[in-house]
């Protein structure tokens, strides 16, 4: 443990080391993957970072910080990307990592329960070895943690099929702010006894109560699935095909859509060669469960009526995983682009119409700007990156006029500023483009009721 000088925070530093003794780390001993989250946001290494290794000690550590009115930031696996889970430096960071495994999977029942420490990759592994599979999926399934999921109500590619994080869980476990243990942690679909206080806490980024444990619905194991790649003439196309994949009987898993901008982006990244030509306005990427002759079927009249220009399918796994790297690129932005993110939610029939007049909005006011869109169209969801590096002034008031920009005309759409990434710090000043004056008001009602010292995650989602 490494020595700090003394403060005024002496007291309280001692206070923690006492109680959690060898679980606390001080000044530098605190890993700088703590200082901020994958944007790299306001980086800061907090007063201290706690690791507790039961939800007893959650307890505790809460009960101490809220009697001291010390913030606590909840800290998973780090992978966000609004900044819900930046420190700051008179902040205490509450790690999960001790508090990991799986405790039970319930064949009868198709449910897991689950420490909130534990890796997503680890719940999918444990689900798929008892026989099931949990169907939340995304790139960072090997970092991040399910308490972030939950915090978060993260999304990814099965969306589409198996809905978002809120809806494969049945019960929670949650430390509220003044350390009071809240067990919800119903293993039953039916159960209508009341409020359902568990979804206060699913997506509320550790602003209300911190999450524990987890009671998850899990899926049939999936069966073989085809990963198709096809090349369209427009926005609308991409719509119809949705249409039509999900009017066939076929089990839809994802629907991909990719612009031309990702796209020859993302091949231009690969070292194999693009599996279709980089010059057409639209592609969309399908993971199909199902029989392979009648998605064949369904292509061939697809490319009959002129809805599809050309088509790929994989033949083997090396091959639908060689399509999936296409759309994976994305884990390749922080170090290939200088990206400006934007996770947004759009009505299905307005995401193209919104795509074009983005760009010409961006690309007025900042010629020569770069920008790149893609999304999980079949459940809204639109990616719009901008390459900061295009700019010819790369300043944060550039950054700032561009996401006041993007956010207005979401709020224009009558769009979600955010569709799977939460607020956090990032979004906060733009939440009333999404959000209405009175619904903003119960959250801030809610707020003070879970907390009214305002100790969990000061800052993020509300201001």
């Amino acid at each position: 443990m490494v020595s700090i000088e003394p403060s005024k925070d002496d007291a309280f530093l001692d206070l923690l080391l006492s109680a959690f003794g060898d679980s606390v780390l001080l000044g530098e001993s605190i890993p700088a993957s703590c200082h901020s989250d994958w944007t790299g946001h306001a980086a800061c290494r907090p007063l201290a970072l706690v690791r507790p290794t039961s939800t007893q000690e959650v307890s505790k550590l809460l009960q101490l910080c809220n009697q001291h009115r010390r913030a606590v930031v909840p800290q998973g696996g780090m992978t966000g990307l609004a900044g819900g889970a930046v420190p700051t430096a008179e902040s205490v960071a509450l790690s999960l990592i001790k508090l990991s495994g799986v405790e039970n999977v319930d064949q009868d029942a198709a449910t897991l329960t689950v420490r909130a420490g534990t890796t997503l990759q680890a719940v999918q592994d444990a689900a798929i070895e008892a026989g099931f599979c949990y169907p939340i999926d995304f790139g960072a399934r090997g970092s991040c943690q399910i308490g972030g999921t939950l915090s978060t109500n993260a999304g990814g590619h099965g969306v589409i099929r198996h809905g978002m994080t809120r809806d494969r869980v049945l019960g929670l476990e949650v430390v509220l702010a003044d350390g009071r243990i809240l067990d919800l942690m119903n293993s039953m679909i039916k159960n209508n006894t009341g409020y359902d206080l568990k979804h206060c806490f699913i997506g509320a980024e550790g602003t209300l109560g911190v999450i524990t444990r987890a009671v998850l619905r899990l899926a049939p194991p999936q069966r073989e699935s085809r990963t198709l790649l096809c090349a369209l003439r427009d926005y609308p196309a991409a719509v119809s095909l949705l249409h039509r994949l999900r009017g066939t009987g076929l089990a839809l898993e994802a629907f991909e859509v990719m612009w031309q901008d990702f796209y020859a982006m993302s091949c231009e990244w690969q070292s194999n060669q693009s599996p279709l030509p980089p010059s057409y306005p639209l592609y969309v990427l399908c993971e199909v469960e199902g029989d392979a002759s009648h998605l064949e079927m369904v292509l061939a009249a697809a490319l009959e009526t002129g809805e599809v220009q050309d088509a790929v399918m994989a033949s083997t796994i090396k091959q639908a995983q060689e399509l999936w790297a296409i759309r994976e690129a994305t884990g390749e932005f922080p170090v290939k682009l200088a990206p400006i993110n934007f996770d947004i939610s759009l009505p299905i029939a307005k995401i193209g119409d919104f795509v074009e007049a983005a760009g010409k909005l961006l690309t007025h006011r900042w010629p020569g700007i770069r920008i790149v869109n893609f999304g999980h169209i079949g459940d809204s969801n639109l990616h719009l990156t901008v390459d900061s590096n295009s700019l010819t002034e790369n300043t944060s008031a550039t950054h700032h006029a561009i996401e006041t920009d993007i956010y207005g005309l979401v709020g224009e759409y009558r769009g979600s500023i955010s569709a799977e990434h939460g607020i956090g710090l990032l979004k906060r000043e733009f939440l009333h483009h999404s959000v209405r004056p009175e619904a903003l008001n119960v959250m801030h009602a809610l707020k003070q009721t879970f907390d009214p010292n305002n100790i969990l995650n000061p800052g993020k989602v509300l201001s």
